[in-house]
């Protein structure tokens, strides 16, 4: 029988790999760590481990009771409540009734102040913008009560700052009642009462005019008279 030339052949080439069969996985096989690592080389590691931390702080020399530091915070300073009482019974008072004459001292008139015992030079140089103004208060906004807790805060602030001369603005009162600022009048009131203020006067229009108080204070270095 005459078999055909081609499956003749075919008999004596390899076979072309079948389109789409793949290879068996490769299997590698991972060490056992869990079983490498014993309780007992658990065990040795950290007797290891104490040994080499005693021996590093062997040397060390605990303190003395007698050497370790205490910290105690500054005590807060005392509060003045002699002068917190003295200043919440100013406040009643001209809330209750209008200046009258002794509460200008040697002014001359209602527009200015001059304590008692101070040149009128002094008063003279700060009416004529001798002093330099250091620092400002601006009243508009606030109420009675506002005002004074602000004017006794800014002249503490002042005095504890070494400022000599500031400005306080309380308005000129257009939108009050017969067109009269009330905290100029209460303003005047609680500065005048106030020791360490030497002086104060109107300010020139151009720094606020009638609605506002150049205020001349005594120096920290000198002691109240």
């Amino acid at each position: 029988m005459d078999w055909p030339q081609d499956i003749r052949a075919g008999s004596d080439r390899k076979r072309p790999a079948q389109a789409g069969r793949r290879r068996p996985p490769v299997l590698v096989r991972m060490p056992d760590f869990a079983a490498a690592t014993t309780p007992a080389q658990c065990a040795a590691d950290a007797d290891d481990e104490r040994a080499a931390l005693l021996a590093s702080i062997a040397g060390a020399t605990p303190l003395p009771p007698d050497e370790h530091i205490h910290f105690e915070p500054p005590k807060p300073r005392p509060r003045p409540r002699q002068r917190e009482r003295d200043e919440r019974e100013v406040i009643r008072e001209a809330m209750q009734r209008p200046l009258d004459a002794d509460d200008w001292f040697d002014a001359g008139s209602a527009e200015a102040f001059l304590r008692n015992g101070v040149s009128r030079m002094v008063l003279r140089d700060l009416r004529r913008g001798r002093w330099a103004i250091q620092a400002h208060l601006d009243l508009h906004g606030y109420n009675r009560h506002e005002a004074h807790e602000a004017v006794s805060a800014f002249v503490d602030t002042a005095l504890a700052s070494g400022k000599r001369c500031v400005r306080i603005v309380h308005g000129r009162g257009l939108g009050s009642p017969g067109r009269e600022s009330v905290l100029r009048t209460l303003v005047k009131g609680w500065l005048g009462r106030r020791r360490e203020v030497l002086a104060f006067c109107h300010a020139p229009t151009r720094d606020g005019g009638e609605g506002a108080l150049w205020v001349l204070l005594r120096s920290t270095r000198s002691s109240p008279g």
